[in-house]
């Protein structure tokens, strides 16, 4: 039961680093979400560079101790990305190309917040005219 947790766990951290990651474009379809994904952001960033240890990366090293094995070797971050998904030599510009992904997502949110202002405000008009 244990490795099935971890495995779960490790699903659900990965899900939780694409929702840091591109969250802002899904709060183009729904707004409200970008309230979750900036607190997502908010603690991605603390987590990295503050020493206050991943939740996620915690539970998971909790599962791998009742399975016999120990914490994750370097964390979850050098254990199943770097060398695996990219080479940890690429880790300076996958960050640059990160912060650009999710700076672009918030513009687009704020210009179709700002275009559905003013939707809502031409769809008001219609109906009283």
């Amino acid at each position: 039961m244990a490795k099935f947790l971890a495995e779960v766990t490790v699903a659900v951290h990965i899900l939780a680093l694409l929702l840091i990651g591109f969250g802002g474009f899904i709060a183009w379809r729904w707004p409200k979400l970008i309230y979750v994904h900036l607190l997502g952001v908010a603690w991605g960033v603390l987590v990295n560079v503050a020493p206050v240890p991943c939740p996620f990366t915690a539970l998971e090293n909790f599962f791998r101790h009742q399975q016999g094995l120990g914490d994750l070797p370097g964390g979850f971050n050098a254990y199943y990305l770097y060398g695996t998904v990219f080479p940890q030599s690429w880790l300076p510009a996958i960050g640059v190309v990160a912060i650009a992904v999710v700076v672009y997502s918030y513009v687009g949110v704020y210009h179709r917040w700002r275009h559905r202002d003013h939707e809502d405000a031409r769809t008001h008009r219609v109906r009283l005219g």
